[in-house]
């Protein structure tokens, strides 16, 4: 009888060593949770502003040295994007993103994901796939955009 004491101990010890340990784990992993949450909102975000041509959204995720590659191989720099921002005018149905990645590297980060357009294009309903490659630096406490990258999905690859 003398030995339960002892046991009640171990097993006391042993359940808040689980419970440290868990708590641990959960909080370094919280950071990187909570950076690929904000990721996927701010590419969301980006997404949705361009459609309603809100370039001062756009300017602020934007980094000054930005660039991209566009579907069609050309390059361009924030000024570029926020032109084609401000001058988009195609009829969009739906926009959809899915099928998001991210990866973090302390203050940067890739994120891939697949852009599905449904429109009008010369007056025919037209169904369009892109994937995105973008990077993303964390500075002054925000994260910014320094690059995308932008490839046109054939219809026998989309799925």
């Amino acid at each position: 009888m003398k030995k339960q004491p002892y046991f009640l101990y171990f097993v006391f010890t042993l359940a808040f060593a689980l419970a440290w340990t868990v708590t641990a784990m959960a909080s370094q992993r919280s950071p990187s949770d909570s950076n690929q949450q904000t990721l996927i909102e701010l590419e969301r975000g980006w997404n949705d502003a361009f459609y309603r041509q809100d370039v001062a959204f756009i300017e602020a995720l934007l980094a000054d040295e930005f660039m991209a590659t566009y579907d069609d191989g050309s390059l361009g720099d924030k000024a570029r994007e926020l032109t084609l921002t401000a001058e988009f005018n195609q009829q969009v149905e739906s926009a959809t993103q899915e099928d998001f990645t991210v990866r973090t590297f302390g203050d940067a980060a890739v994120v891939w994901f697949t852009l599905r357009l449904v429109g009008i294009r010369q007056g025919q309903r037209a169904e369009i796939a892109f994937r995105y490659t973008d990077v993303w630096i964390q500075r002054d406490g925000r994260w910014q955009c320094v690059s995308t990258q932008s490839t046109r999905i054939s219809a026998e690859s989309s799925g």
